[in-house]
């Protein structure tokens, strides 16, 4: 069992390395056995030192999955409704997000995954792509746009 002081240093250490979130902490600290008042007391010293903060994590995360893993909305905002993050921070963080340069990456997303799709016909390859962008979190209308642009429809 971790006494309340190791968590604390611990995970102060934990959220120095990265941006968290307080669902990844209080997972953290549920597999350390610490009682819920002692959770709720490290959490509350996290924030207030700093080291912890939902909307900062929220804005990193959204940055980070939109530009390196290539997200779209949909996806990024399921992901961080998983982590349980209030639905306000999510929509601030995302109204950062530039629709332009989100239609331009999906666009790249698609040329790129275009070589790699077979099909017996150019419908059946678009549809392939339709549920592959959609997949990665875009919405239908945007895929679709995308799609037509590309296949000159």
């Amino acid at each position: 069992m971790v006494s309340f002081e190791q968590a604390l240093n611990k995970l102060a250490n934990y959220c120095s390395r990265a941006e968290r979130c307080i669902y990844d902490v209080r997972r953290k600290l549920e597999v350390w056995e610490i009682a819920k008042d002692e959770q709720n007391k490290i959490i509350r010293r996290l924030q207030q030192e700093k080291f912890l903060d939902e909307s900062r994590y929220c804005r990193a995360f959204v940055n980070d999955k939109s530009k390196y893993a290539h997200w779209g909305v949909y996806k990024i905002k399921y992901a961080l409704k998983k982590k349980q993050i209030p639905d306000e921070l999510i929509r601030e963080a995302l109204e950062n997000l530039d629709p332009e340069e989100n239609r331009e990456q999906l666009r790249q997303l698609i040329e790129r995954k275009r070589k790699t799709v077979k099909g017996k016909n150019e419908f059946e390859i678009r549809q392939k792509l339709m549920r592959f962008a959609v997949g990665r979190g875009f919405a239908m209308e945007e895929a679709e746009k995308v799609l037509s642009v590309i296949f000159f429809c």
